[in-house]
């Protein structure tokens, strides 16, 4: 069953769902603007109407009371009217704002720009004209798709934290898991191969030989804690890492082709660090051999220690072809890698073991066809 190929499906039939609803949404909030609009058009219009019947009305004829009532009804809708000879008949904004010509003039510009004047006509002569502008109701419904689209994206955002966080937690539980599995299974032979070689040494052969199947025995065991303590938070302790990663250079080096030229050096002779030993040797181990397998087995590798104020930089320089600058990032993805075999995990558990664990930095220093220097970040403990 290709269950891939249905999960796209979904995901392309909720986003098209998501898109039409919310074009729905804007397409029925323009029409209830649009709606609004033309009754607030409606209603100037009708106070135009009772403006021509009051200057029609005569001293001696009494307006209506819908007149008046008119008149007086709109104080939501801003609006200034003009004689024709361009003096200010009426208007309802502060009494002081009428006196501030160019704030008034402003105002006329605004509501020409916002809604088409009415003219107020008697027997085909022009009398005034009603500027007028959108409501403060109708300028906050203007906004009303804009703040509906943010709550949206908003909602959208949780909901892809949520599933990409449950994801990942998922993931990790999976890997520890497989990990804590691995430690157990090796566990089981190392356990029968300490026997043995207990067994060798009361025969009668080389003793470098159980020396070299001990020190191998040794590897074991360290490998084997380094996976158990995946998934779990390690300890830290108070180590010297100037010490720490010599160690890890003379393992590496000693089990290396000799196509490949080793160098080792500190400016520092003594560094205390919070480390995790096996953890951290692994990750060196894994830089070097990523440096190693870039330069395809033969070449130099070199790793520098040096102190930056109140942390410590270990470089791992290797003369390889180079990580286009473009995946500087990337490289720390788990399942990225260049190597036609492989799971490209190593840098992503070394980012994991740095950062997560050991609260550093780690990063691509530079790059280019001459070689890679790869940069772990740690506090020093002073």
């Amino acid at each position: 069953m290709d269950f891939v190929p249905k999960r796209k499906a979904s995901n392309i039939i909720l986003l098209v769902s998501a898109f039409v609803i919310v074009s729905l949404i804007l397409w029925n909030t323009n029409s209830f603007f649009k709606k609004f609009k033309e009754e607030e058009r409606l209603k100037m219009e009708i106070w135009a109407t009772a403006q021509l019947e009051l200057i029609e009305s005569s001293v001696d004829q009494e307006l209506g009371n819908l007149t008046l009532k008119v008149m007086g009804n709109n104080t939501s809708t801003p609006m200034i009217l003009v004689h024709e000879e361009g003096t200010i008949k009426t208007h309802n904004f502060p009494a002081e704002k009428v006196l501030d010509t160019a704030y008034i003039q402003t105002k006329i510009e605004q509501f020409k720009r916002e809604n088409e004047p009415i003219q107020i006509v008697q027997d085909g002569e022009l009398l005034e004209t009603l500027y007028y502008g959108n409501s403060e109701v109708l300028n906050k419904l203007k906004f009303y798709p804009l703040a509906l689209l943010l709550i949206i994206f908003l909602f959208a955002a949780v909901i892809f934290f949520f599933f990409k966080t449950n994801k990942a937690s998922e993931q990790n539980k999976l890997w520890a898991g497989m990990a804590k599995e691995t430690a157990h299974q090796i566990g089981t032979p190392l356990t029968s191969l300490l026997g043995w070689n207990e067994l060798l040494k009361t025969e009668d052969i080389n003793p470098d030989i159980t020396h070299e199947i001990g020190k191998d025995i040794l590897r074991l065991q360290t490998i084997t804690e380094r996976f158990s303590k995946i998934g779990s938070i390690p300890k830290l302790e108070v180590h010297d890492i100037v010490l720490e990663t010599e160690q890890a250079y003379e393992y590496l080096k000693r089990r290396s082709s000799r196509l490949v030229n080793f160098s080792f050096s500190s400016e520092i002779d003594k560094m205390p660090v919070l480390l995790n030993p096996p953890l951290y040797n692994w990750s060196i181990e894994n830089l070097v051999k990523n440096g190693i397998d870039a330069m395809k087995g033969k070449g130099d590798i070199s790793i520098q220690i040096e102190q930056k104020g109140q942390h410590v930089n270990v470089l791992v320089t290797d003369s390889g072809h180079g990580i286009p600058k473009s995946d500087f990032q990337n490289i720390f993805n788990p399942g990225v890698t260049s190597k036609k075999r492989g799971w490209g995990l190593g840098l992503s558990l070394v980012k994991r073991i740095v950062e997560e664990y050991h609260k550093g930095k780690i990063k691509v220093l530079s790059s280019n066809k001459a070689g890679t220097v790869m940069q772990i970040s740690l506090r020093a403990k002073v």
